[in-house]
């Protein structure tokens, strides 16, 4: 017997330790985030090809105490690597983990390396290459409280990758932590006496698929391309073709009950549909674009239990406690008044919001979606659980307009009127979809006015403090009556977007927004397209005043590797690329940026090997990184202090590292661009001295962003 290690998400240990054992696995002992069992390597192939919940299979080969680098090295040199790895194979190491000699994972990972082609080298002659992309071995080492663990890698990409979601939408559900939401939920059970299952907020339907391929027996890692032992030295192939054999005789589509889902938003609905195809599912999963207030029981055919099972936005995407309300009211109504008698399952991150449903949960589980901590809640649908219902609430229903046209909404007309008129040339001349019409002209009417194609986006300033909260709110209705007089009549193509006082980290309402409405639209900037989201955060996916910029950027780009640090939702970096950089690398702490800036990428067709994501503390990966570029974009915020690092960034007392760290990176005759927009910003030119410096600031605004030249700072850096 063999003993190994599972990892999964948090929270989902003990789901683990039930699968792998009905997988023939026998369970030891249980860790934060994984378990370990025993088995023979028949066991290990079956894990990685069923298992629904990890998300890493390794087979541990020693663990000991590493004080320093030496200590490292000479564990690593001590694992016989040659009865894994040929003398002429591919390696890639997976390093996590530091201590006082050991300060980043890279470092780590080098002297890992460098003890496993050493000791091949000595005996063999020859020395493996490292391959991130196609390695023969992945090792993994992990180093915690003074002690190295060096395991193999089996699974290789995360098991939790099943081969069929090529599109997502915002903040998707991860696979395996959809598939332990439909245990919890006892769907399997369910599915078995031919319930249903409806998701009203779908999004790109991976509850859906999930579902579908418990209840057709369907091996989730059957769509899998390749699995990391397939090519390791003691890669058992009669063992594992006969599995796989196994595996697609037990698929039986005939046993999918009714499995619907449902979203108002259409390009959403597109990437499930997708995804149904590809998962070979298509007709056993359907898709319908429907507002959650229409959500109701199938009328095809009579269908008399089911699970309603649903992950709605939370805090993270829609804001606080207060516009999540009419969203979980119209839930419960639903439930209550359509799917009495089935059972439903909310899988929720804002658990106060989901008290306003009316139903009384009977189970809660506590897991995490990433680093939130979410609930699970689960409710038998029948009267004896209603329980404070609110009175139906029709989510679409808005108050009496209060944007009435008063004598300050008139001289807000008249303002935007003469500004759509003197751009109007410039921008049929250049053909700009995107731009700013209004920017606290005025201002005591202290507002941005942005146009994106058809729809109008309008985001209050803050008012100093000793303007009256009342006179605050009016005038900001002007410029909302002022804007559908003169730009937009239809309201809801209008975003707003209004600050409140007083109200911790969530400073901004949106007054107009149905809490259920996630719709993304596509834009163009020249040859570009972006994917742009009005509703669900406070910036919308594309800088407008930056448009100079990333224009330049296209001009410069051809033959270059471009490096795009902070790089938001990439937008530069698709210029660069449409522009013929032969290479582009973008850089964002936030995973949702990271996957939005993917999506633009699939947007314009430029999806490549030779243009990388990295989601990394931009800081440390410009500090750590080894690598040289003909071209550098660093937009950095003003300030950040993210809980997902211990960087703290200040940008006027940090940019002299910064760009003198960029700078390192340049390859000769190279550019870096520096912009911020700090409105007290000072470059400190003395000690940037040594560098050809271009204030570029004035170049970089196009006609709109004329009225407010303070919106951003911008050098052009070269080395001398």
């Amino acid at each position: 017997m063999i003993e190994y290690y599972a990892s999964c998400p948090k929270g989902l240990e003990q789901l683990l330790a039930e699968e792998i054992t009905q997988l023939g696995g026998e369970f030891k002992r249980e860790t934060i985030g994984g378990i370990w069992f025993l088995g023979g390597l028949s066991v290990a192939y079956r894990v990685c090809l069923w298992s629904r919940l990890a998300n890493k299979v390794l087979l541990p080969l020693v663990k000991s105490s590493v004080a320093n680098d030496k200590d490292l090295y000479e564990l690593i040199a001590s694992v016989p690597w040659e009865d894994h790895l040929s003398p002429n194979g591919r390696l890639w190491v997976d390093f996590a983990g530091t201590n006082r000699f050991i300060r980043n994972s890279q470092f780590g990972a080098l002297k890992v390396k460098d003890a496993i082609v050493d000791r091949i080298r000595d005996r063999f002659g020859v020395r493996p290459s490292v391959d991130k992309e196609n390695p023969n071995l992945i090792i993994n080492v992990r180093l915690s409280k003074g002690k190295a663990t060096v395991s193999i890698d089996l699974s290789g990409d995360s098991l939790h990758r099943r081969g069929y979601r090529l599109r997502q939408g915002f903040a998707p559900l991860k696979e395996n932590l959809a598939a332990a939401l439909l245990y919890r939920c006892r769907w399997p059970e369910i599915a078995a006496d031919d319930g249903a299952l409806l998701d009203p907020m779908c999004g790109s339907g991976t509850i859906l698929i999930e579902a579908a391929m418990m209840a057709a027996d369907i091996a989730p890692g059957l769509k899998r391309s390749s699995f990391a032992f397939e090519h390791w030295l003691n890669h058992s192939n009669d063992v594992w073709l006969e599995l796989r054999e196994q595996a697609q005789e037990r698929i039986n589509l005939d046993k999918i009950p009714e499995i619907r889902g449902y979203d108002f938003n259409r390009t959403v609905l597109e990437a499930a549909e997708f995804n149904i195809a590809q998962a070979g599912l298509i007709g056993k999963v359907r898709v319908t674009a429907k507002p959650l207030a229409a959500f109701k029981k199938p009328t095809h055919k009579p269908i008399d239990t089911g699970l309603v099972l649903t992950n709605p936005p939370y805090g993270e995407r829609l804001g606080d406690l207060e516009q999540l309300i009419p969203l979980y009211r119209q839930l419960g109504t639903s439930l209550r008044e359509e799917f009495v008698g089935w059972k439903a399952g909310v899988f929720t991150g804002n658990p106060d919001a989901a008290k306003n449903m009316g139903l009384r949960s009977n189970k809660k589980y506590k897991l995490y979606n990433g680093s939130i901590e979410t609930e699970l809640l689960l409710f038998d649908v029948n009267e004896t659980q209603f329980v404070n219902a609110p009175a139906p609430e029709h989510i679409l229903t808005r108050p009496s307009d209060p944007y009435k046209v008063t004598e300050g909404a008139k001289m807000l007309i008249n303002r935007l009127a003469k500004n759509k008129k003197q751009l109007g040339k410039w921008l049929k001349k250049n053909d700009i979809e995107c731009y700013r019409i209004y920017d606290a002209d005025m201002p005591e009417y202290s507002a941005a006015v942005d146009i994106y194609g058809d729809h109008v986006h309008i985001q209050e300033y803050q008012a100093p403090k000793s303007v009256d909260e009342e006179k605050v709110k009016q005038r900001f209705n002007d410029i909302v009556a002022a804007v559908k007089q003169e730009l937009q009549g239809d309201e809801s193509k209008i975003s707003i977007k209004q600050r409140r006082r007083n109200k911790g980290k969530q400073q901004y309402e949106r007054l107009n927004e149905r809490a259920d409405r996630r719709e993304l639209m596509v834009v163009e900037e020249g040859a570009a397209k972006f994917e742009i989201n009005l509703w669900d955060y406070l910036d919308t996916g594309l800088f407008l005043d930056h448009r100079p910029v990333r224009l330049k950027i296209r001009e410069l780009a051809h033959g270059k590797k471009f490096l795009n640090l902070f790089c938001y939702t990439a937008t530069a970096s698709v210029h660069a690329a449409i522009g013929g950089a032969k290479e582009t690398v973008s850089v964002d702490l936030s995973n949702t940026y990271i996957n939005w800036s993917k999506r633009n990428f699939e947007l314009n067709r430029l999806v490549s090997k030779n243009h990388r994501f990295e989601q990394a503390d931009c800081v440390k990966w410009l500090n750590e990184c080894r690598e040289g570029f003909d071209l550098i974009l660093l937009d950095p915020p003003s300030f950040s202090n993210s809980k997902k690092t211990e960087t703290v960034l200040d940008i006027q007392r940090d940019h002299v590292s910064m760009i003198n760290r960029c700078m390192d990176l340049l390859l000769p005759g190279g550019l870096l661009i520096f912009s911020n927009n700090l409105r007290s910003f000072k470059l400190d030119e003395s000690s940037l001295s040594h560098f050809e410096i271009e204030d570029y600031t004035k170049k970089s605004l196009d006609p709109d962003f004329a009225r407010n030249q303070k919106i951003h700072n911008c050098w052009l850096i070269r080395n001398k």
